[in-house]
């Protein structure tokens, strides 16, 4: 019996979601060139970056004891919600963003975890 790694599946969640944040921003690169692919990677980063980092948190608490790491939990998803809103807020102040294009980037990444679901349930 082979030793099953504990990160396995946030590890391929990330992996997945940086695959679609790859296949996002070369459709609208294909579609209309870079500064087309800019605001879907933009949104892309904005749901991949605070993921990133709420996994790694995770990581870091994986052998402390359950008090811990519920409130390193909570502390992260906090943390989290506050770098998503930045880093919205620093997109917004790009010139010639696209809303549209950058939210689709967003949630099309952000909607990894729904399709991860479904593909990984039991």
């Amino acid at each position: 019996m082979t030793a099953r790694n504990e990160f396995s599946t946030v590890k391929n969640l990330l992996l997945m979601q940086v695959l679609i944040a790859i296949s996002v921003a070369s459709g609208f690169f294909v579609l209309g060139g870079w500064k087309n692919a800019l605001s879907p990677f933009l949104g892309s980063s904005i749901a991949l970056l605070p993921n990133c980092y709420f996994a790694y948190r995770l990581y870091l608490s994986r052998n402390w004891d359950a008090k811990k790491i519920v409130r390193s939990f909570y502390a992260s998803e906090s943390k989290k919600l506050f770098l998503t809103a930045a880093l919205f807020a620093i997109a917004f102040q790009i010139p010639d963003i696209n809303l549209l294009t950058l939210l689709i980037g967003y949630l099309a990444v952000l909607s990894t975890f729904w399709f991860a679901l479904i593909l990984w349930r039991n």
